[in-house]
């Protein structure tokens, strides 16, 4: 992957969805939030299913899209309530959509059952001509799970494989990132999110293979790559 500390700060905006899922986030914040993914043009905005239809209407005439979450944080509800889930936040303008697969079926070996939860949600996902990441929560699974995942995530037709929702134990590293684009090569997207917030941070997850970023602190690191792109440039 090519190194961000040489990217046009404007690119490195153009990987991270801008995210605010803690629970207690306010109207008020996810119009600040939209106000910079239009100022700094983000990936996406991620948000709450709540707030969907604020942030559609915020953003509507920019490029920035709306993302969401489905069966999030636990991914334990069922593949029918996801399918659901998704369609309503399709109707509501989202057009990325990020669900937590069912980690419990994933470590009890149960494959098929992980294939139908994300396939069914893919199907949605698609009919509409939107996108669908699919979170692995690394942090519950051993080297073993994270490729099954990610084969069954492929299979299943979802476009992205993410490494965690912020909820759960650690946070996105190299070494899973890297796993994760290995397994699913050139095929799919790799989006790591959790802890990330430095531009340092990001960028050794780019180099390890990531495409996007999932982070509450966008703003910090474009504002980073901006400062870093200044020092580098021989007109300073």
């Amino acid at each position: 992957m090519p190194d961000i500390a040489e990217t046009a700060p404007e690119a490195v905006a153009g990987m991270i969805d801008h995210t605010l899922l803690k629970p207690d986030a306010t109207a008020q914040q996810v119009a600040a939030l939209c106000e910079e993914g239009e100022r700094y043009r983000f990936a996406a905005v991620c948000v709450h299913p709540t707030w969907v239809s604020q942030c559609v209407h915020a953003l509507s005439g920019s490029p920035v899209k709306v993302a969401s979450v489905v069966g999030f944080p636990l991914g334990m509800t069922t593949p029918e309530v996801k399918a659901y889930e998704a369609k309503v936040l399709l109707s509501c303008g989202a057009t990325e959509l990020d669900m937590v697969l069912n980690i419990g079926a994933l470590k009890s070996g149960n494959f098929c059952l992980v294939w139908n939860d994300i396939h069914s949600v893919a199907e949605v996902v698609h009919e509409r001509g939107a996108r669908l990441k699919v979170i692995l929560e690394t942090g519950y699974l051993s080297d073993e799970e994270k490729v099954a995942a990610c084969i069954i995530a492929r299979v299943a037709g979802a476009d992205f494989v993410k490494t965690c929702t912020g909820f759960g134990p650690g946070g996105a590293t190299e070494a899973d990132v890297r796993l994760m684009r290995r397994t699913v090569g050139g095929s799919m997207g790799v989006k790591a999110a959790g802890g990330i917030r430095t531009f340092e941070q990001a960028r050794r997850m780019v180099l390890a293979g990531a495409n996007r970023i999932g982070t509450s602190s966008g703003v910090h690191i474009v504002e980073e790559a901006r400062q870093q792109a200044n020092a580098l440039s021989p007109c300073q």
